[in-house]
């Protein structure tokens, strides 16, 4: 396994297995790997000729009192977990690597945002639902995903269904843009009690971890709804809501079912639907979501 650490020797690498002609599969991580990222790899290995990884904790994907500086860091655990699952390369970069300073300006004299100028964000789909309750989140993440693209130029690209709403944004930039790089969203992995897999489960104590099915607990009564014929999206909605409003330990942001493209509200199921939920346990947010065909 390869790790790099600057662009120019990733770019040189990436140049060299394109000139091969190997087809370089891409698992965006930020670290802290779980059993979902390790199965994005196994695709990756499977539908690729070279399993590529890359490691970077963005701080353009954060707001001002979000968790940046301590969101879980584990860089030798994941280089073994990705050796381990065959991965071939790695791209581990610095902030300042990926955002370099202004030129003649002192390093570590700005923050990646202000030394930043340019970004890609994603109009008219950033500010729903996550990008309400999180602005410029989408932002940060269409931003870095865009670099990671141009600098180890997949061949196809690997994402968790876990994270739909970002799934859908990075879909319709890569269409947008005319990227050459294949999107593939894999099934969330969840643990065995269905709460899905994220690198933010390890803040949960365990009451709040226990306080935390409650989010597939919902999702799954939702789920079961649709299945025996109650197409009403706001009354879904509002059974799925009531449900984690019964979890003392947890706290609502949102809960909504929407068109799985535009992520417009849906009066009516029947042509399909996603049903996104955040919630609150302790100082945590946590995200799942699920699809009804």
């Amino acid at each position: 396994m390869k790790i790099f650490k600057t662009v120019a020797e990733t770019q040189a690498a990436c140049r060299l297995l394109r000139r091969e002609g190997k087809r370089l599969g891409l698992v965006p991580t930020m670290g802290a790997l779980h059993a979902g990222h390790l199965a994005l790899v196994r695709a990756a290995r499977a539908q690729s000729d070279v399993a590529a990884a890359s490691i970077f904790v963005n701080p353009l994907q954060f707001g001002p009192n979000e968790d940046f500086q301590r969101y879980p860091r584990s860089f030798d655990r994941d280089l073994q977990l990705l050796q381990e699952e065959g991965t071939e390369l790695v791209f581990a970069p610095t902030v300042e690597e990926m955002f370099p300073p202004p030129a003649g300006a002192p390093p570590g004299s700005s923050s990646a945002t202000s030394r930043t100028g340019t970004f890609v964000e994603v109009s008219g789909l950033a500010e729903k639902l996550e990008g309400k309750s999180r602005p410029g989140h989408f932002r940060g993440v269409t931003t870095v995903v865009n670099k990671l693209f141009h600098i180890l130029d997949p061949a196809v690209a690997f994402f968790g269904q876990k994270d739909a709403q970002q799934t859908v944004l990075i879909r319709r930039m890569v269409r947008d843009l005319n990227l050459p790089v294949e999107v593939i969203v894999c099934p969330t992995v969840r643990e065995p009690d269905g709460l899905a897999m994220s690198s933010r489960n390890a803040y949960l104590d365990p009451p709040h971890r226990q306080a935390a099915m409650v989010l597939y607990r919902a999702l799954m009564r939702v789920q079961a709804l649709a299945g025996a014929g109650q197409h009403d999206a706001p009354a879904l909605a509002a059974v799925g809501r009531e449900t984690i409003r019964q979890e003392p330990l947890g706290r609502l942001d949102y809960l909504e079912i929407v068109h799985p493209e535009t992520l417009d509200p849906l009066s009516d199921i029947s042509g399909g639907a996603l049903v996104v939920v955040a919630a609150y346990f302790g100082n945590t947010r946590l995200i799942d979501n699920v699809m009804l065909k």
